[in-house]
C-alpha cells in the first residue's frame, strides 16, 4: 500500500527509540524517508536498531535524566544532522508496586524518567522550533492516564501529568507554529508487557477477553499512529491526542485520519475507540468505547 505521507528529509528524535514502541516509531519514520535520531543507554541495543534501521538512522548514548547533557545533544543534532523538526518523547520507566510499600525514591524515579526529564528536553528542543516556527512534538503517554490500574501509582501519576503538560504547552506555544499532541497507548507487544504478562497468566486472558482483536497492538501501529500526528495533521492537532489502539474495533490509520481530518482546529481525545458519537464541540472530535475497561 503506497503512503499518502512523506517525511523526506525531515529529522526527528525519538528517546528511548532502541527497542519495543519507541522502535516502532523510528522503523516507521524511516521508511518515509525522515532521517530518524534514537537515544537510549545501551551502544549495543543502539547499534543494533542502527544496523535494522540503516543508513537514515543515526544514535547517541544518551540518559534523559541526565538532563545537563540535553543541550549538548540537541546542538550536536542541529549542527550534524540538521534542525530538528520532529520530538517523540518516548524514553519510560515503568513501576509495578503496591503504593504502600513504594518508597519516596521509586516514586521520584518514575517521575524523574517519565515527566521531569520529558519537559527538560522539549524545554532546549522549542528554543530551536521556535524562532523557525515550526516543529511537532509528541510525547508517549499511556492508558493508565486514562484508567485506574493497580499497583501502578507512580507511573499512571507521571503518564497523566503528561497530558496536563502536553495541554499547557500547546497553550503557551501553539501560536509560534510548533504543535503538541500526546499519545497513550493501550497494550502493546513489547519485551516489558511480555516480561509482565508472562508473570501473570490470567491477566492477560482477562485484557484479551474485552479486547475486541484478541491481540495486543504492535509498536508499529503506535509508530504508523505518530506519523498520522507528526505530519498529516500538520495544521490541525495540536492540544491532546489520545490513543488506546489495541481496542480498536474495525478502525485502521485511513479511517482515523479522516475522522480527524475533518476537524477544524485544535485538541483531539482518541479514547477506546468502538463507535463515532459526534462532536461536543467544533474543534473536538471524541471516539469513545462500548466495551468498558
Amino acid at each position: 500500500m503506497e503512503h499518502i505521507f512523506d517525511l523526506s528529509g525531515k529529522v526527528a528524535l525519538v528517546t528511548g527509540g532502541g527497542t519495543g514502541i519507541g522502535f516502532g516509531i523510528a522503523n516507521e519514520f524511516v521508511k518515509l524517508g525522515a532521517n530518524v535520531v534514537i537515544t537510549g543507554r545501551s551502544r549495543e541495543i543502539l547499534q543494533t536498531a542502527k544496523n535494522s534501521l540503516g543508513r537514515n538512522c543515526f544514535f547517541y548514548v544518551n540518559d534523559v535524566t541526565q538532563k545537563e547533557k540535553h543541550v549538548a545533544l540537541i546542538e550536536d543534532i542541529e549542527t550534524n544532522i540538521g534542525p530538528l523538526e520532529i520530538l517523540v518523547n518516548n524514553a519510560g520507566r515503568h513501576s509495578r508496586k503496591p503504593t504502600i510499600e513504594t518508597t519516596d525514591r521509586e516514586f521520584e524515579a518514575v517521575m524523574d524518567t517519565n515527566l521531569t526529564s520529558v519537559f527538560a528536553l522539549t524545554r532546549e528542543v522549542l528554543k530551536y522550533m521556535i524562532p523557525r516556527k515550526k516543529g511537532s512534538i509528541i510525547s508517549i503517554s499511556s492508558m493508565s492516564a486514562l484508567y485506574g490500574l493497580p499497583q501502578v501509582a507512580a507511573y499512571s501519576s507521571s503518564k497523566t501529568a503528561l497530558l496536563g503538560l502536553t495541554r499547557s504547552l500547546a497553550t503557551d506555544y501553539s501560536h509560534t507554529g510548533v504543535r503538541f499532541n500526546a499519545i497513550a497507548p493501550g497494550f502493546i507487544e513489547t519485551k516489558m508487557v511480555r516480561e509482565v504478562m508472562n508473570r501473570d497468566p490470567e491477566r492477560e486472558k482477562r485484557i484479551l477477553a474485552r479486547t475486541p482483536s484478541q491481540r495486543f497492538g504492535a509498536p508499529s501501529d503506535i509508530g504508523t499512529f505518530t506519523i498520522l500526528v507528526g505530519d498529516m495533521l500538520e495544521r490541525f492537532s495540536n492540544g491532546e491526542l489520545r490513543a488506546t489502539g489495541h481496542r480498536v474495533v474495525n478502525t485502521n490509520w485511513q479511517r482515523l485520519s479522516l475522522v480527524l481530518f475533518f476537524a477544524l482546529n485544535g485538541n483531539y481525545e482518541v479514547a477506546p475507540l468502538t463507535q463515532f458519537i459526534g462532536l461536543d464541540n467544533p474543534a473536538r472530535y471524541i471516539i469513545k468505547s462500548s466495551t468498558g475497561y
